[in-house]
């Protein structure tokens, strides 16, 4: 989808950094919605005329994004929504399995297996959530998906982990925006409540098996 518009919008009436969170956020829905596809170049010039809005405050919410790592920005290239090839996926789904196993290593050392129903309620709610969003609503469905994983890892009580994880949400969401045609809701419910069950008795070599097998599906090995 071209991100260049057939007319210029008025320009807004926000300003500094209210206009440049709102076109964070507008941007950051489209690229996770797959209104604009991996690849997609994002010039300033058209963004601007696009949403009415000066192009310091693009290049403002474009950094933000990069930030996100929902777009890259590359030397004569410009700014491109971000195509998650084998070694990003392996790279991010080997960073989130390096925080999940010292959350459940935590886990472990305080509880022992099972865990105690007080530690596995949110995330077992979590689950149920995911299991009740609309399978139309993807934009819905990675964030319960996120949630799941955030529950997991805040079940730890360590804020700075949970800190630490829940910064890598826009590009998890991203990811499973990848896995979009290989998944529904039901199969990621089926999928994570095994997952809970199997985290409390295998520890770090479910959360790795687990992560896994979502580079795999998107990315096979060869």
């Amino acid at each position: 989808m071209s991100a260049s518009p057939t007319a210029p919008r008025p320009r807004s009436t926000a300003s500094g950094p209210t206009a440049a969170r709102t076109l964070t956020a507008t941007l950051r829905a489209q690229v996770l919605s797959g209104a604009l596809a991996p690849g997609t170049p994002l010039r300033e010039e058209a963004l601007a005329a696009a949403h009415g809005v000066s192009r310091h405050t693009v290049r403002t919410a474009l950094a933000a994004l990069a930030g996100e790592r929902l777009v890259t920005a590359q030397e004569y290239r410009g700014v491109r929504v971000t195509r998650l090839d084998d070694d990003e996926v392996r790279s991010l789904q080997h960073l989130r399995a390096a925080l999940e196993c010292e959350a459940v290593h935590l886990l472990a050392s305080r509880h022992g297996a099972p865990w105690p129903d007080a530690v596995v309620a949110p995330v077992r709610a979590a689950v149920d959530d995911l299991a009740a969003t609309d399978p139309a609503d993807w934009p819905a469905v990675q964030r319960a998906h996120a949630a799941v994983h955030l529950a997991l890892v805040a079940a730890a009580g360590s804020p700075r982990l949970t800190s630490a994880y829940a910064a890598l949400g826009a590009e998890v969401a991203l990811l499973l925006l990848h896995a979009r045609p290989r998944y529904d809701v039901a199969g990621l419910v089926a999928e994570h409540a095994a997952y809970l069950a199997d985290v409390q008795t295998r520890g770090a070599a479910a959360v790795r098996e687990h992560l896994t097998h979502l580079a795999d599906v998107l990315h096979p090995p060869v």
